[in-house]
């Protein structure tokens, strides 16, 4: 500072560089209560539970990471990752018998209030990073609103209108407090010292007798693909797995690109080039002949691709679904598979 004694400046040791990064040993930011709440569910996961606490723990290797990093990234206690444990046992398929999809559980008109795309194509409640970041801002609110991470917990399961109206009917901001009052449901009161016990559990795994894995993301690589691409259809032309393509694309819930927009489809590492090789177009023209099966006086002929369907073939030749359905004989349209030859001209 100016007008300050100049002094030699003192240069620290340093410190030895960390060997491998641990997310499951980082300082927590989050307070978890010591009361029989608490050790009840704690007991409970390492006893009669442990089995599929397991099961949780050795699913948390794949999406910890990534969800710490995002609630730091957005101000929130990395801890607060535990809440995904109790709502899907770090599940990113799970659905409710309410509907509830996802890591995070987030029913349909909440998803879209924050920023995720639920319609009859696509169900990025279903995405785990789109999800995660849904769900930091939706705690990051709720933590706005109630001044508490266990109200906003609480609110995240039961809705803001309860939690604020139990705090209105009992002058009470403390969770517990609220938890021994009817205004709350069992299912809500059970939730926060759920969410706590997971907590103790994730901070020192080893302590309570758990293993977790370190889970290595698969390689991915991405493509943009017309629309109404067929997942099946396209891992066929592209000798791709179809189950690894639909499990790298679970927001596509019919296994088809939406229409009408191209789309950036994720596909395993390495077969970029492939996909990108089917999904080039082959037009052919056939010159005249007069063998069976094939067109007369220069008709074309259309090489069907991974994402062509009948309509839009007719379309792209002008013609009608119907002619394209009479003069190649197909008894089910869309039926169609890439390499077929379409006849889109009238046999002269």
């Amino acid at each position: 500072m100016p007008g300050s004694e100049v002094r030699p400046l003192a240069i620290p040791e340093p410190e030895p560089a960390p060997t491998d990064h641990d997310p499951w040993a980082e300082a927590p930011a989050y307070l978890v209560e010591d009361n029989r709440q608490v050790q009840y569910f704690l007991d409970r996961f390492t006893g009669s539970r442990r089995e599929v606490v397991g099961r949780w723990l050795g699913r948390a290797g794949g999406y910890l990471v990534m969800i710490r990093e995002t609630f730091r990234a957005q101000g929130l206690p990395e801890d607060l990752a535990f809440t995904a444990m109790i709502e899907s046992g770090f599940q990113p398929l799970a659905v409710s018998r309410a509907g509830a999809k996802g890591l995070w559980q987030f029913m349909a008109a909440t998803a879209r209030r924050y920023g995720l795309r639920v319609d009859a194509w696509v169900d990025e409640r279903l995405d785990p990073e789109r999800s995660t970041l849904a769900a930091a801002a939706y705690l990051r609110d709720l933590h706005r609103q109630f001044g508490s991470w266990l109200l906003a917990q609480a609110a995240y399961n039961a809705g803001e209108v309860t939690v604020a109206r139990a705090i209105h009917r009992t002058g009470s901001t403390d969770f517990w407090a609220l938890a021994r009052t009817g205004f709350l449901r069992r299912e809500t009161k059970e939730f926060v010292p759920a969410i706590q016990a997971a907590i103790l559990i994730g901070r020192d795994p080893a302590r309570y007798g758990f293993e977790v894995g370190d889970a290595e993301a698969a390689e991915v690589e991405r493509v943009a693909v017309p629309p109404s691409t067929d997942l099946r259809t396209l891992a066929a032309a592209a000798g791709v797995s179809a189950g690894m393509l639909r499990a790298l694309n679970p927001v596509l819930v019919r296994g088809v690109t939406p229409p009408r927009t191209a789309w950036e489809l994720r596909v395993p590492g390495g077969t970029r080039a492939g996909v990108l090789a089917a999904l080039a177009p082959r037009p052919t023209r056939l010159a005249a002949s007069g063998s069976v099966g094939r067109a007369a006086g220069g008709a074309h002929v259309h090489v069907v691709r991974p994402s062509d369907t009948v309509s839009g073939i007719a379309q792209q030749y002008g013609v009608s679904v119907g002619d394209v359905t009479r003069w190649n004989s197909l008894g089910q349209p869309d039926r169609i598979r890439p390499g077929d030859r379409l006849r889109v001209a009238e046999l002269r």
